[in-house]
């Protein structure tokens, strides 16, 4: 029997303020920490004391987020402005005798591309003579 599952299409990631979100968290384990610590010797005797070293490792991950989260974005923006910057700037056009980048790879300026042959060794196919 087949298992029935839905055919839609997933929604969209959420954008948003990435960078506030992870520093928000980051403070709040931090503060967690900080609020914890005069409570060190309960934990210790209650052994309890992985919460305490649970907030203090999520406020050290967080500083890695934090500096990872902003190199994406940085990331973003630069890509963003490079895509701009090249939409931007109008491509030579072929028509008005400036090669394009499709001769370049061929080799030649437009309309020299019948003029180029390929030389193959002879045994292999479609070998010119």
């Amino acid at each position: 029997m087949k298992k029935w599952t839905p055919l839609h299409e997933a929604p969209e990631p959420l954008e948003g303020n990435v960078v506030a979100t992870i520093t928000g968290g980051t403070i709040v384990w931090f503060v967690l920490f900080l609020a914890q610590l005069p409570f060190y010797n309960w934990f210790d005797d209650h052994d309890h004391l992985w919460w305490l070293w649970t907030c203090l490792a999520g406020a050290g991950l967080g500083l890695i987020g934090i500096w990872y989260v902003r190199g994406r974005d940085e990331a973003i923006r630069r890509h963003a402005a490079e895509a701009e910057a090249a939409a931007a700037t109008p491509a030579p056009d072929a028509a008005a005798g400036g090669a394009s980048a499709d001769d370049a790879a061929a080799g030649g300026a437009p309309g020299d591309a019948e003029t180029h042959a390929v030389a193959r060794p002879a045994g292999e196919a479609g070998a010119t003579a």
